[in-house]
């Protein structure tokens, strides 16, 4: 797969950049601009987290990041090459391979037990079947979660649920791990669990975390924050 290559990037330590990044959605008079003027570097093996009011533009521009969508206008590059540009089925190809993604719902199969859910979600991202398990159960073990892996997630917490959620994302061992509002439906003991095992995969793993989020104890703990409003970043992670 052939990716453009930008003419400069900043470090080799960015591992994602915005570059006048716009998005708009609708036309004509039902316009609406999600995010407009973004220009961000994102370190590699950096804890991020994206803050702001609801429909300040965050889970807008974590979708961009992870080429979810595409920007109406500026580019998002991954270590120097463009994948905003990326027709969908080759950003699918490389979302697979590069990132994971955890969501708010944390989407586990409620009739395969924790482990099923995360092999499933290393076949779903192609990996070696024959690595499957061992990936697994590693994953799982990163997570704090392979003494339950023969449970189903009705029998597991809300906190244990999106532990093994995470533990799916990062079977495959992505470099970045981004996260939309990851301990929004979790109590404050269990979604600083959460984030532990956050930094746990930044500081163990070398990966790069960017995540939405509203809890300010949760900001006291990341590398950088970056602030939203109405749809412009007002805050910039410092160097």
């Amino acid at each position: 797969m052939r990716i453009e290559t930008a003419d400069t990037f900043p470090t080799k330590e960015t591992i994602l950049r915005a570059v006048n990044v716009k998005k708009v959605f609708g036309r004509g008079d039902t316009a609406v601009t999600a995010v407009r003027n973004i220009n961000l570097d994102i370190k590699r093996g950096t804890m991020i987290a994206l803050k702001g009011r609801s429909g300040s533009g965050k889970t807008t521009l974590l979708n961009l990041l992870s080429a979810l969508d595409q920007p109406t206008e500026g580019q998002v590059y991954f270590n120097g090459q463009i994948i905003s540009k990326l027709p969908e089925k080759q950003r699918s190809a490389w979302r697979r391979s590069n990132i994971g993604l955890v969501f708010q719902a944390f989407g586990l199969i409620p009739l395969m037990s924790a482990y099923e859910n995360v092999e499933f979600g290393l076949r779903i991202a192609g990996a070696p079947s024959k690595l499957n398990k061992e990936r697994a159960e590693k994953a799982l073990e990163w997570v704090g979660m392979k003494s339950r892996m023969k449970h189903r997630p009705p029998e597991l917490s809300g906190g244990e649920q999106q532990r093994v959620a995470i533990a799916r994302a990062i079977a495959h061992q992505p470099l970045i791990l981004l996260a939309d509002e990851p301990t929004a439906e979790l109590d404050s003991r269990m979604g600083l669990q959460v984030i532990k095992v956050f930094r746990d995969l930044v500081q163990n793993l070398g990966m790069t975390v960017v995540m939405t989020t509203h809890d300010p104890g949760i900001m006291e703990i990341v590398d950088h924050v970056i602030a939203l409003e109405d749809g412009e970043i007002v805050t910039e992670p410092s160097t």
